[in-house]
Order: C-alpha cells, then sequence, then structure tokens
C-alpha cells in the first residue's frame, strides 16, 4: 500500500512538472517582448524616477530588464559579423562587454523620451521551425506613431531579442556596416578604440 501511494506521488509530481513546463515554453514572442517592453515603459513613466538626480537609477533599471530579454552575446556576433571568427576569446568577451554597453544606451535613447504613450502589439510571425520570430510593435504618440519590430530566437526555453527595428531601420544591420567599414580601412584595435571612446561619450551624458 506504502509503494503504491509513493507511485502515485510520483506520478502526479511527474505530471505536475510536465504542465509547468509546457506552460514555460508556450509563452509567445509576444507575450514575452510585452512583459519586458511594459515593465521598461513602466520605469519610463514613473514620476519619481524621473526626478532630478533619478537618471541613472533609471536607466540602471532599463538596463537591467534590457539585460535579461536581449540575447546580447548573439547581437555582438551578428553585428561584428565575419570578423567575430577571428577574434581570440578575450577579445570575443571584451567586444559584447563594450557593444552590450554601447546597445544598451543608443535603445534607451530611442525610447526615454516616451512617458505617456501607449505601446501596441501588433503581430507576431515565427519561422524557422519555430525558432525565430517578429514581434511588431507600435509606440503611439500625439504627434507620431514609432513602428518596432524586435526579433527573437527561441534559446534555451525563451525568447530573447537578437535585433530591433526602429522605423525600418536595423539596429544590427546599422552596426555591423559601420564596423565593417572601420575594420578595413583601420583595423579591429581601431574598432575598439573608436567604440571605448563612444562609450565615454555616452556615459558622460
Amino acid at each position: 500500500m506504502k509503494t503504491g501511494k509513493i507511485i502515485i506521488f510520483t506520478i502526479m509530481t511527474l505530471c505536475s512538472f510536465s504542465l509547468l513546463s509546457a506552460g514555460a515554453a508556450a509563452s509567445t514572442p509576444k507575450e514575452s517582448i510585452k512583459v519586458t517592453v511594459d515593465a521598461v515603459m513602466d520605469v519610463i513613466s514613473d514620476s519619481n524616477l524621473s526626478k532630478p538626480g533619478k537618471k541613472q537609477e533609471r536607466r540602471r533599471k532599463i538596463r537591467e530588464l534590457i539585460q535579461e530579454r536581449f540575447d546580447l552575446r548573439e547581437m555582438s556576433k551578428r553585428s561584428l559579423a565575419r570578423h567575430w571568427k577571428k577574434r581570440t576569446p578575450e577579445e570575443a568577451d571584451e567586444f559584447v562587454r563594450i557593444f552590450s554597453d554601447l546597445l544598451v544606451a543608443s535603445y534607451i535613447g530611442k525610447i526615454e523620451a516616451y512617458t505617456d504613450e501607449k505601446v501596441t502589439y501588433d503581430k507576431e510571425v515565427i519561422r524557422g521551425k519555430g525558432k525565430y520570430g517578429i514581434v511588431s510593435t507600435t509606440i503611439i504618440s500625439k504627434k507620431v506613431d514609432i513602428p518596432i519590430d524586435y526579433k527573437v530566437i527561441f534559446r534555451n526555453g525563451e525568447w530573447r531579442v537578437y535585433d530591433v527595428v526602429v522605423e525600418g531601420v536595423s539596429f544590427i544591420s546599422t552596426y555591423r556596416s559601420q564596423y565593417n567599414k572601420i575594420i578595413v580601412r583601420e583595423s579591429y584595435a581601431g574598432l575598439i578604440k573608436k567604440m571605448k571612446t563612444q562609450l565615454e561619450k555616452v556615459n558622460s551624458l
């Protein structure tokens, strides 16, 4: 009898675990993006965080939310493109650190001006046998609507952003073009130097 109870308990536990796993995996790209973007907009519209002296705290909160949803290493690889394979592990790690700080600052700069605007989650498209997706959103302001598309990849059980397209302009494509020109014209070391200089300017704002 005792053995029977143990078997039943084990089966129920496994079933519960399967249901929880299925529920987590069932999260769609649109749902995943909505959770993050809504949280970011909540921080931006927080009147307390808009007070003088709260700028760094506000940006820190936004940065943490972005880092949770964005696959910054994947975005780094795509931005460096063919030049990524030539990097040593140390160089790759350094590039990811610098690039991540620049990208997050750029994203924050794009959306920080919007406070009371509404965000609509228009549609999602899943492709590549369920591995890739695109979530189309729109920031609706009083003067103009800003379309922002999030390209996502399903990795380690969750949807992660690997590119952001604002008004038709891809973050990754823009960086890739700029970085390739600098590396070809100068060198990889020259690119890193320019990125560090740019990061210093961004951090001083």
